[in-house]
């Protein structure tokens, strides 16, 4: 089954080609824009439809959706293909930005006559295949009923707030995410340095109030010592950096999320690209002598 509604998909990375495959499969006419153009050109035979310019690949479509790396290119795109864009179109931005930045690109397209919802995703590249994203939508009611279909073919979609609050949204799961993965090493590492064994607490632990997809997931990376990215370190202080902007803003101060920023800006200086599961390493590195299991560490 092909659906009426036509999509436009701009950022072909490690998360967008699987997000394009999910809407191919649903029956979604979709054209397809990346600044590598080879990237793209691998899903022409999913049924994608590859373009070479952001204007080609926007004009006529109903629906937009940006999947980019950062708030500054997404307004460079933004800026290019607003002259291309039909009358009342709709631009869903996927990727991670200040909530200031998605409060502006509501209100640059609201004055073109044309709808935004900033929609960020967690769940990775692994949540990008199996179309289980969690997708957290900022948005007027109208305009999230507008593509409620369309983002649940990738994921699970909430409306969380009107413009902006998708990012707040997609914040404090990243404010979450990245203490917890702190506070996952100090336990191990901890339990492994008193004498116990770090894989069994983590199986003893499991299930009780400490369980969490973080426990599950990077506390088994941990304990492989397996560093190879998924969200790489760079893009979580990115992040930390996002979530201290906003609460700012919201004249709130969060001290934790303070001290986890330090942790991975001190980790970014030698692990920049690393998974942030690496917070393991800069924990090791404040505990000389201490080293969680006897397995080399896989960074690539």
């Amino acid at each position: 089954m092909t659906f009426s509604t036509k999509i436009a998909f701009l950022g072909i990375g490690l998360m967008g080609d699987p997000m394009v495959r999910c809407l191919l499969r649903a029956g979604y006419s979709v054209t397809i824009w990346n600044r590598t153009h080879s990237k793209a050109q691998v899903l022409r035979a999913a049924g994608a439809q590859p373009t070479v310019s952001v204007a080609e690949a926007v004009k006529g479509v109903d629906v937009v959706i940006s999947m980019l790396e950062a708030g500054p290119i997404v307004a460079t795109v933004l800026q290019e293909a607003l002259p291309a864009l039909s009358a009342g179109a709709l631009w869903v931005d996927m990727s991670s930005t200040k909530q200031s930045e998605a409060q502006h690109f509501h209100a640059s397209l609201h004055a073109a006559g044309h709808g935004f919802i900033d929609a960020p995703v967690s769940g990775g590249v692994g949540g990008a295949q199996a179309g289980s994203l969690a997708i957290m939508a900022g948005a007027s009611a109208s305009d999230y009923a507008r593509v409620e279909a369309i983002l649940s073919a990738m994921g699970r979609p909430t409306l969380v707030g009107p413009a902006g609050s998708g990012q707040v949204a997609k914040l404090c799961n990243q404010l979450i995410v990245g203490a917890t993965l702190n506070i996952v090493a100090e336990a191990l590492l901890l339990a492994q340095a008193a004498g116990a064994d770090a894989s069994a607490v983590r199986a003893a632990i499991r299930g009780g109030f400490a369980e969490s997809k973080i426990l599950e997931v990077h506390g088994e990376r941990m304990l492989e010592r397996n560093f190879v990215a998924g969200g790489q370190v760079k893009s979580q202080i990115k992040d930390m950096h996002n979530i201290l902007a906003a609460a700012e803003a919201a004249h709130v101060t969060l001290p934790v999320t303070q001290l986890v920023t330090q942790r991975y800006e001190t980790l970014a200086i030698s692990h920049p690209t690393a998974d942030h599961s690496a917070a393991l390493l800069a924990l090791e590195a404040l505990n000389p002598g201490q080293r969680l299991g006897t397995v080399p560490d896989q960074l690539s």
